[in-house]
């Protein structure tokens, strides 16, 4: 979340401290394969959490959504009315169409907080696969910061042609503070663009 860490790094600090923050956990049997949840890992979350967070999804943000302390790059937020999700950077200072600059959203996302709706991750996340697949992937981005756009740019027009998207064509679809400054606007922006979430199922 932090984009400090890879898998390999964790494997590292894991053998130099075992007992350490980073440790192994098996995954067991899958559960619940949209969403991304398996048995042993729902019980060491709810283990660790002394029963706080009784389950966990890796590939959703709406049904049991991840957890995260604090150090998370963006946060990812429904704007519900768009059919989609904002996402905001660290870096963004300003006012984003939810109503919340980044530091208000971290108050609600992390200190190992679940909130539908909402998750922290890096930016390196945004390109995945697996980001939030449930609920459709990067179709659902309606709104991203410019300095964000500009950082993950060259990877994310590659992964939306692996979609079918149309790479910078659906990157131009995407609002930013330049064109949209509330939900509203956003809203009416995807619209006239032709943005593929308005024409998505609900989110929730």
């Amino acid at each position: 979340m932090c984009g400090a860490y890879s898998w390999l790094d964790c494997r590292a600090a894991y053998e130099i401290t075992p007992s350490g923050p980073n440790q192994p956990i098996a995954k067991g049997s899958c559960i619940e394969p949209k969403i991304g949840q398996w048995d042993k890992i729902n019980a060491f979350v709810q283990q660790v959490s002394r029963g706080g967070v009784q389950r966990m999804s890796q590939y959703s943000m709406i049904t049991d959504p991840m957890t995260s302390c604090g150090c998370f790059e963006c946060i990812a937020a429904v704007l519900p009315s768009t059919g989609g999700i904002m996402i905001a950077n660290r870096e963004f200072a300003e006012m984003t169409p939810c109503g919340m600059k980044f530091s208000t959203l971290a108050g609600t996302v992390g200190g190992g907080q679940q909130t539908p709706g909402f998750i922290g991750h890096s930016k390196h996340y945004i390109n995945s696969r697996k980001f939030i697949a449930a609920e459709g992937g990067i179709r659902r981005i309606v709104w991203m910061p410019t300095m964000l756009k500009e950082e993950i740019k060259d990877n994310f027009i590659k992964r939306a042609q692996e979609l079918g998207l149309g790479g910078e064509e659906f990157l131009a679809k995407i609002a930013d503070e330049t064109t949209a400054a509330t939900e509203e606007q956003v809203l009416e922006f995807i619209t006239r663009a032709g943005h593929p979430a308005t024409s998505m199922e609900p989110m929730f």
